[in-house]
């Protein structure tokens, strides 16, 4: 007999996946015929009015991106997504992503990878980590408030029931050592303008045996901690 959090769950994920339907096809018909709006020759459009359907074929192009993340959410919580599962080292995979990672640089708000280049080893998705790495250092760098360095430092950890870990701390240079040390609180996921990127990044996360939190006061949004244990 199922509880009720997993009726729950079920019934969550049984709607979102509605949703994913319903939208889908209203959202897929507006922007085949923005996109023909665009093409179209017989009717020549002024400056204004192609401008005005450029801004509204990208609007609709967001809002596809955004249900199919609802559909990989949905998919993911009712575990229907088969994961890779390969040998990799997750600290290369961290610097891999960084170095395509630009967020903010218009601001100088850099990305520097520290601490152990190797030694993370783990059965995994690649594919789907570095999503959610990207997800992760994309969203820490634009909520930085001005030119600084932003730290992802690598270590190898051991907690008390002897598992060891990798943990990537994702913070300004002045703040990395004292997350380590912080209290985890909740990570908040509710970024604006990252779509559904972040729920994504931890489910597939916690679908490694790892977590994801804030270190400190959760009004404290400007770090992350990413914890993964590694295999034998």
């Amino acid at each position: 007999m199922s509880t009720g959090n997993e009726s729950l769950a079920a019934a969550y994920a049984r709607l979102l996946s509605l949703a994913v339907h319903e939208l889908r096809t209203p959202a897929s018909v507006v922007g085949g015929y923005l996109r023909m709006l665009q093409r179209d020759s017989d009717a020549p459009l002024t400056d204004r009015q192609r401008k005005m359907i450029d801004e509204a074929e990208k609007s609709c192009a967001r809002m596809v991106a955004l249900i199919a993340e609802m559909s990989e959410v949905s998919k993911l919580d009712a575990d229907a997504v088969t994961f890779g599962r390969e040998r990799l080292d997750l600290f290369p995979l961290v610097q891999d992503v960084a170095n395509g990672v630009h967020e903010a640089g218009e601001r100088d708000v850099r990305l520097e990878v520290r601490g152990d280049p190797s030694g993370a080893s783990i059965f995994g998705d690649g594919a789907r980590l570095k999503h959610a790495l990207d997800a992760v250092f994309r969203a820490i760098l634009r909520e930085q408030p001005a030119a600084c360095t932003v730290v992802a430092d690598r270590r190898v950890q051991k907690h008390s029931d002897a598992i060891r870990a990798a943990v990537i701390v994702v913070a300004p240079d002045a703040r990395v050592q004292a997350a380590y040390e912080a209290t985890p609180s909740v990570f908040d996921e509710r970024r604006g303008g990252m779509g559904l990127a972040l729920p994504l990044a931890r489910r597939v996360i916690e679908r490694h045996g790892g977590r994801i939190w804030a270190p400190g006061q959760t009004e404290e949004r400007g770090a992350a901690v990413i914890s993964i244990p590694l295999s034998e």
